[in-house]
C-alpha cells in the first residue's frame, strides 16, 4: 500500500529523465582531499604503522585510492532535487561499478558528465532501478580517468515504466571457501568521516530521517563500504598498486551501521579476475555480494 501512495504522488517523469543532456560537473581537489577520503574508507585503523596504508596517507610518497572516483565531480544527492520528481526518502544504492581507464592524480580539477542511461520498472509495488553514468576527465589534458555507474533502487517510484539500455546481471561469488578473507573495522562515526568527501545525504547522519527510510538508525553509505571493500581487493590480489586494479563491480545486498566489523572474502577466478563479498560475522549478514575485480598484470 505504501508503494501505490508513492506512486500516486510521485512526479518522476520517465522521457524527462531519460532525455535530459549530460550533467556538467567541474572538480578541483587537493591532497588533502585524497587523504581525507583514504581516511574515510578505513585508511590507517587499528594499523597506525601499517607501510602500504600510509602510501595513501602520507603527502610525501602519496597514492590515490582507485575508488576515489565514485567521489571525483560527484553531483551530490541529485535524486533529491525536485526537478527530478523522484522520491528521494526511499532512494537506496542497489549497485556500484568502476572502470579505472587510468590512476587518479593525487591532486588536480576534473569534469564529470552525468547521464541517466537506464530506468528498470519493477511494477507499482516493487520500485524502479535506475542507473546513472559519469564520465570523469581530467581537465588537465581531456584523459578519461573513470567511468562511474550506479544502480539506485527507487522503491517509492515504480509503476512508471522503463526505457534505455540494458543493465546487466551480475555473477555471483564461487561456491566454495574463499581464498584469502581480510579483517577490517568501521568506526562509530565512520560516516562523518566519508560524508566529508562529499556525499552529504541526511540518510547516514540524522536519525529522523534514517527513521522515515525505514532504519532505525544512520546507516553507512554504500560508496563507504565499496571503499572499504576495495583496500582489500587492492591488497589482496594488486600488491597495493592502484595502476593494476581496472574495474570493481558489486551489488549492496544490507545496509550497515557505522562500528561494525567487516570481513572481505576475495576468490582469485584468474590471473585477471577476482570475485568478492562483505559479510558481518556478528549478524552473519552480507553487506556487498557479487563483487567482480579485473586485474592488470603487474608491470
Amino acid at each position: 500500500m505504501a508503494d501505490a501512495e508513492s506512486v500516486a504522488g510521485s512526479t518522476m517523469n520517465l522521457g524527462f529523465l531519460l532525455d535530459l543532456p549530460p550533467r556538467i560537473i567541474t572538480h578541483s581537489y587537493t591532497k588533502r582531499d585524497t587523504i581525507l577520503y583514504a581516511l574515510g574508507v578505513g585508511a590507517g585503523h587499528r594499523q597506525p604503522d601499517n607501510v602500504d596504508d600510509l602510501a595513501f596517507l602520507m603527502e610525501d610518497r602519496l597514492l590515490a585510492l582507485p575508488t576515489m572516483a565514485v567521489v571525483l565531480a560527484y553531483p551530490g544527492f541529485w535524486q533529491m532535487e525536485p526537478e527530478y520528481g523522484i522520491d528521494w526518502r526511499r532512494v537506496l544504492h542497489a549497485e556500484q561499478s568502476c572502470e579505472f581507464h587510468a590512476p587518479l592524480p593525487v591532486e588536480g580539477s576534473v569534469r564529470g558528465e552525468l547521464l541517466i542511461d537506464s530506468i528498470v520498472d519493477k511494477g507499482t509495488e516493487k520500485g524502479a532501478l535506475l542507473r546513472a553514468n559519469r564520465l570523469i576527465f581530467d581537465e588537465a589534458d581531456n584523459r578519461l580517468l573513470a567511468t562511474v555507474r550506479q544502480l539506485s533502487f527507487l522503491r517509492g517510484d515504480g509503476g512508471r515504466g522503463g526505457g534505455g539500455v540494458d543493465v546487466p546481471a551480475l555473477e555471483p561469488v564461487p561456491e566454495r571457501d574463499p581464498d584469502v578473507v581480510i579483517a577490517l573495522t568501521t568506526r562509530p562515526e565512520q560516516a562523518l568521516i566519508y560524508r566529508l568527501s562529499g556525499d552529504y545525504n541526511p540518510l547516514h547522519v540524522d536519525p529522523e530521517v534514517a527513521q522515515s527510510a525505514g532504519f532505525s538508525a544512520p546507516v553507512l553509505h554504500g560508496l563507504c563500504t565499496y571503499g572499504f571493500a576495495g583496500r582489500a581487493v587492492l591488497a589482496a590480489t594488486c600488491g597495493n598498486d592502484p595502476a593494476r586494479l581496472k574495474r570493481l563491480d558489486c551489488r549492496f545486498t544490507a545496509p550497515l551501521e557505522p562500528g561494525e566489523e567487516l570481513s572481505v572474502r576475495v576468490w582469485h577466478v584468474s590471473d585477471e579476475k577476482a570475485a568478492f563479498q562483505v559479510v558481518v560475522p556478528a549478524q552473519q549478514k552480507v553487506a556487498i555480494d557479487r563483487g567482480c575485480a579485473i586485474i592488470a598484470p603487474p608491470v
